[in-house]
């Protein structure tokens, strides 16, 4: 299968159960990228890290950088694991109550 007309793709998130996956699998999608051309912007890629240690990520040897909130699809996630979604909907609920 060829890829043509593709520019770029956005809202990649990549899950894992240990850092190692995760390095594994970014460095996975950026070999993969250049074989078809893609490149991936370092400054936009950044790390959201739940439960978990602060060992550094890298992507063609530089460092990732740490955020406590990401935006995806349309949802900010925070490092807890909650999204704006779930926010506003107790929030719903909560008004309800009182109306």
């Amino acid at each position: 299968m060829q890829l043509d007309e593709l520019d770029f793709s956005d809202d990649l998130a990549l899950l894992s159960h240990t850092q190692q996956q995760i390095q594994e699998k970014t460095t996975n999608v950026v070999t993969s990228s250049a074989a078809l051309g893609l490149n991936i912007h370092k400054g936009k890629s950044k790390i959201l890290r739940y439960n978990t240690t602060r060992n550094e990520f890298t992507l063609d040897g530089e460092a990732l950088e740490d955020v406590t909130n990401f935006t995806y699809l349309d949802s900010i996630i925070d490092k807890h694991g909650r999204s704006d979604a779930l926010v506003k909907a107790q929030t719903g609920k909560a008004r309800a109550a009182y109306l």
